[in-house]
């Protein structure tokens, strides 16, 4: 899925960006409220529950086991080298945990939040310190290394941090999206809105949920982020979540120029728009365009409901990874929508003028984002 920047996509915006703020103020939902859309998000959200599950137990994996690994060939296979799971890793019979590694990669880079304020914190640098010297004593490497270049090590550290902060996140939203589909088999969820709400409510609910993290090295439990810190999901993962991966996300080699003359690039990364709402529905499945390997897993997983539904429609099985995409992507401005909705400053009921101006200002500046997004989803 190639990620082009807004400005260099000719795209049929039957959203303008009034029309994103009045439907945010009104309580409506961002995607128009169809059987389809419904069969769309449900089912493609199953399907994303499932990979987001493997996802997450793999990053946690990957942060409690591999610690400070400096050859984690095996990082990969949750600690199980039987010979059947290594063949059919190489024989690529296998979640593609590269796309995770890329939301990582994202949401460390975009470095947003509090979890980041804490990352620059003398509290953590502490906590880096007690962790390196205890390591330092078991690995010869890791202690050459460390005089060598005293930056290394803190920094692998806080991309621990994040690693293990997004597989807390996942863990969270696997669980509610495969909810959200029982709920919707069983009828509690008939509508477009009844899901945003369903997701908002379930973000509301994990909102203060604490985000820990600890490494055991030699039988010795150290914090790396400990509970004083007072990270908690919604404000400190989910908000720095959507905003490096739903917004910003980051240029693909091959898709734009890297050449600065170009200037395809934006110096600013907070004007990047690379995201999963902005992104063109064009899966290439060639190899580094990390969102393919997105869909490529969410194919492995995919609803039968939702693949015949695919089948009857354009061209059948041809470019069943592009209507994955496609729908996926309307998928994302619900979850979008829920989070919004679940942040917004005031009730929007509230008849107090300033508690409406809050909410007008607060929808108007995720209207002025999603405006240029890939808003001609949204009614389709």
């Amino acid at each position: 899925m190639p990620i082009i920047p807004a400005e260099l996509v000719q795209a049929n915006l039957s959203i303008e960006r009034n029309e994103v703020q009045r439907r945010l103020l009104a309580g409506e939902t961002l995607l128009s409220d169809t059987p389809d859309h419904l069969l769309e998000v449900v089912d493609v959200l199953k399907s994303y529950g499932e990979v987001l599950d493997a996802y997450s137990i793999n990053l946690i994996y990957q942060a409690e086991q591999q610690f400070l690994n400096p050859l984690p060939i095996f990082k990969y296979l949750d600690g199980d080298l039987s010979p059947a799971k290594i063949w059919r890793h190489l024989n690529h019979d296998r979640i593609n945990f590269e796309y995770a590694e890329y939301c990582q990669k994202a949401m460390f880079w975009h470095a947003t939040g509090g979890m980041d304020a804490y990352l620059d914190s003398d509290a953590f640098a502490a906590n880096c310190r007690r962790i390196i010297a205890a390591k330092r004593r078991r690995d010869p490497l890791l202690a050459l290394l460390n005089p060598l270049f005293p930056g290394f090590l803190p920094e692998l550290i806080r991309s621990a941090a994040t690693t293990h902060a997004l597989g807390q996140f996942w863990r969270v939203m696997s669980d509610l999206f495969l909810d959200l589909a029982a709920a919707e088999a069983d009828g509690r969820v008939r509508s477009i809105p009844a899901v945003v709400e369903f997701i908002k409510d379930g973000l509301v609910a994990a909102a203060a949920n604490p985000i820990t993290y600890a490494v055991e090295i030699g039988g010795e439990t150290l914090w790396v982020l400990p509970p004083e810190a007072g990270l908690t999901f919604l404000v400190d993962v989910a908000v720095p979540y959507v905003e490096a991966v739903f917004l910003r996300g980051m240029p693909f080699l091959g898709t734009v120029s890297f050449n600065a003359q170009a200037q395809q690039i934006a110096p600013d990364q907070a004007q990047f728009t690379y995201g999963a709402l902005y992104a063109d529905p064009l899966p290439s499945m060639g190899a580094g365009i990390p969102p393919s390997l997105l869909m490529q897993d969410m194919y492995r997983h995919l609803p039968e409901r939702l693949h015949q539904w695919y089948r009857e429609r354009t061209r059948g099985e041809g470019d069943v990874r592009v209507k994955i995409c496609m729908s996926f992507q309307k998928s994302m401005f619900c979850v979008t929508n829920a989070a919004i909705n679940g942040t917004m400053p005031h009730p929007l009921g509230s008849t107090d003028p300033a508690a409406q101006a809050a909410n007008a200002a607060y929808a108007g500046a995720w209207a002025q984002r999603l405006g240029i997004a890939r808003t001609d989803c949204l009614a389709a």
